[in-house]
């Protein structure tokens, strides 16, 4: 239930409150030269209080790696990590010790194992995400090795979108604000909303659109593994997000199968479609197009708004949440997105390695 993958695997551990949290990744292959400066770098993507959309907690997330790595090169063993936590604030927490805070994971918790951590949401608390970070980045790697690239932004916030098509995003855009959305004019509203919801005591959701580049015909595993399966399984663990599809997705219920079926023609020595409403996803198997899906994010469930819960005691109650809380999770949430993808990709990358046919004798 804390690890991920088959081939390529990683264990996360660690609490908001605890000493740290970090990870364990298996089944890196070895010789992977594993840029630390690049890992830290995808950290600082995600770090809190990186500007005035998110949490005020300052946190360096230094990556302290334990073991698997020798001359700056993966060895094949397991690569141990930890991510010390330096500011914690405790106390703001606990006037939340008894109270189940609305939408929040403090019920479910108690309810599962009769115990819960309550200092910043514990085990369910998103700095958890910071492993899956390290992890994503060490799987980057990897795959940058066979010519696959994943990139993600914000392409939805509340109810302003990007009109861009994905097709014509400027990628060199998105890291040049600070709601990680590559349209300028759109990234300005988005961030004048979420500043005005979060004087409000508010907060708000959106969507973040990945694509992966270079993911050759053949990843992906029948039936249960399929490749749309695992992406949705790995993004659907990330907190908050609520929704999940690829390719022509939901946009497609009103088009007839005559207008979304990608037509395959041979063209420049290899197989290609004519359209990619299939997200380069078919059966379940990389089919070789670009695999591009959105993730749907709900608001962030704290808010400094009064809202009506129950304690401990089941007594109702006025909830004023205290704490330092992201008003919009999204632009954090992308180098979360891109490394969970990543995971995913490359372990189904080793699988697809694992089950091709060899001749004996």
């Amino acid at each position: 239930m804390n690890s991920t993958g088959k081939l390529f695997t990683f264990t996360s551990f660690g609490e908001s409150h605890g000493k740290g949290i970090g990870g364990i990744v298996d089944g890196c292959p070895a010789g992977i030269y594993l840029d630390e400066v690049f890992i830290q770098n995808e950290l600082d993507r995600r770090r809190p209080g990186q500007s005035s959309l998110s949490t005020p907690r300052k946190e360096a997330d230094r990556v302290e790696f334990l073991s698997g790595i020798f001359e700056g090169k993966s060895t094949g063993t397991p690569i141990a990590f930890l991510i010390r936590n330096t500011n914690q604030q405790s106390a703001d927490y606990h006037h939340l010790k008894d109270v189940y805070r609305p939408s929040h994971a403090d019920y479910s918790y108690q309810q599962k194992y009769g115990i819960r951590d309550h200092r910043g949401g514990g085990r369910s608390s998103a700095r958890e995400t910071a492993g899956r970070v390290v992890a994503g980045a060490i799987a980057k790697l990897v795959l940058k090795n066979i010519g696959v690239s994943i990139q993600a932004y914000t392409s939805q916030v509340g109810h302003i979108a990007c009109t861009q098509s994905i097709e014509e995003v400027d990628w060199s855009q998105v890291e040049s604000n600070s709601v990680r959305c590559p349209q300028k004019e759109v990234a300005d509203r988005m961030i004048s909303y979420i500043e005005e919801l979060k004087g409000e005591g508010d907060s708000i959701g959106g969507i973040i659109t990945c694509m992966a580049r270079g993911v050759p015909a053949g990843w992906g595993e029948p039936v249960f593994d399929k490749l749309q399966a695992r992406l949705a399984e790995a993004m659907l663990s990330i907190n908050a997000a609520h929704g999940f599809d690829y390719g022509g997705g939901f946009q497609t219920v009103n088009l007839k199968g005559s207008e979304i079926n990608d037509a395959f023609e041979y063209r420049n020595a290899k197989v290609t479609t004519k359209s990619n409403y299939s997200g380069g996803i078919q059966g379940g198997i990389s089919n070789g197009e670009t695999i591009y899906f959105r993730v749907l994010f709900k608001p962030v469930a704290t808010i400094a708004k009064q809202q009506d819960s129950l304690n401990s005691e089941l007594r109702p109650v006025k909830l004023e949440a205290r704490g330092r809380h992201d008003p919009c999770v999204l632009p954090r949430a992308v180098v979360i997105v891109e490394a969970m993808a990543a995971i995913t990709l490359l372990d189904l990358y080793l699988q697809s390695k694992a089950s091709k046919t060899f001749a004996i004798g």
